[in-house]
């Protein structure tokens, strides 16, 4: 059974409901901390999935064996749960599966945050390799994928910027799980999103000092949906647990509502 958190309800102002989907090693939790509350008390119906395998929820097969497809069904379903079409709001590797979700499924809106771009996650990829041979050689051999983003230091380093209060680091840690070894490999090139098949309108955010995907292939991202990147100063990759994520909630909120949303 998927774990689906949902907060507040639609309203004259705001008749579509939001889905939230995390990224890896994360789950709903990382949207519960702050952006499930903020848009309810908006107005807005807002709900977040925890994939297969991650937060509460199950699965009958091995995390590992988890493939993207596999995570666009639970996107698929979670939406029927919410109403059938939300607007999807995905983060890093969740980012992408929606943009899969959205090659064959329509929705009134999307936004990407942080978000690996079509091409697929390799850059990012051997950015980290560069950075933490160590933890990379051990996640790819007698290790698991956890190891990457297992201790405050290496989590900061991917997931938050320099400036990040300690204690939201540790918080988010003690939270993190591992990723399914198919879908991040799956992730890497092999399985391009294709972009000409999206018709959904997107906003594409990212974050100036994210440590998983760079300014380039954020603005590669929207450039693939014929829309501009807005970067958001002094924030890491973690864009909803930042200290800066009421902006980026508000900037999301703005833009939706000038959409009628």
């Amino acid at each position: 059974m998927l774990e689906v958190i949902d907060k507040g309800k639609c309203t004259g102002a705001h008749p579509v409901p939001l889905l939230f989907v995390h990224g890896g090693w994360h789950g709903a939790w990382c949207w519960d901390e702050h952006f499930l509350d903020f848009f309810a008390g908006e107005g807005f119906r807002a709900a977040a999935v925890s994939l297969r395998g991650h937060g509460n929820s199950g699965t009958e097969q091995s995390l590992d064996s988890c493939s993207v497809a596999d995570y666009v069904d639970d996107v698929r379903a979670a939406a029927d749960r919410v109403d059938g079409s939300p607007v999807v709001v995905g983060h890093s590797m969740g980012g992408y599966v929606v943009q899969k979700y959205l090659q064959a499924n329509d929705a009134p809106a999307g936004v990407l945050m942080a978000s690996a771009p079509p091409r697929g996650a390799m850059s990012a990829s051997l950015r980290m390799m560069r950075r933490h041979p160590w933890a990379v050689l051990k996640t790819n051999t007698f290790g698991s994928t956890h190891d990457v983003v297992r201790t405050p230091r290496l989590a900061r380093g991917h997931l938050f910027c320099r400036h990040t209060p300690q204690n939201i680091v540790d918080d988010c840690v003690a939270l993190l799980q591992p990723e399914s070894a198919l879908a991040m490999k799956q992730m890497l090139s092999k399985n391009r999103v294709r972009p000409e098949l999206v018709s959904t309108p997107l906003l594409v955010l990212g974050a100036v000092e994210d440590g998983a995907f760079d300014r380039s292939e954020v603005i590669a991202t929207a450039g693939a949906y014929h829309t501009a990147a807005e970067f958001f100063p002094a924030m890491g990759h973690n864009m909803m647990l930042e200290p800066g994520w009421q902006v980026v909630a508000e900037r999301i909120a703005t833009w939706l509502s000038s959409r009628g949303l």
